[in-house]
């Protein structure tokens, strides 16, 4: 079992930043990636960013150039560093741990954080 805890989200005006964290806990051996997924009210949850264990990062075209996935192995930490946000990345943001083949699949989440980008 894997727990994770988000932390860093908060209220930002439009061109500011924010950097959320996501320490986990405990062991899986079937994980190899860790991802952040967003939900914006009234819309789907989507998977903003992810990055494997070996370092190899996507984002979502909406994010390319602003956002940053990073972790820190020792540390059990993964982190999304938000630039020049905009009111649409307005959402409640998970941490998710799972594993990726030949798709990403979720298994474990964060409970989630409010980002809110007032314009």
């Amino acid at each position: 079992q894997v727990q994770l805890v988000e932390s860093g989200g908060g209220l930002v005006q439009a061109g500011g930043s924010l950097r959320l964290s996501c320490a986990a806990s405990g062991s899986d051996f079937s994980i190899n990636t860790m991802a952040w997924y967003r939900q914006a009210p009234g819309k789907q949850r989507e998977l903003v960013a992810r990055i494997t264990n070996g370092g190899s990062t996507w984002y979502v075209d909406s994010v390319k150039g602003r956002f940053t996935i990073s972790r820190d192995n020792a540390k059990n930490t993964v982190f999304l560093q938000m630039d020049r946000l905009k009111p649409e990345d307005t959402a409640v943001y998970y941490c998710t741990a799972g594993s990726f083949g030949w798709r990403y699949s979720p298994r474990y989440w964060g409970q989630g954080t409010q980002v809110t980008v007032s314009s």
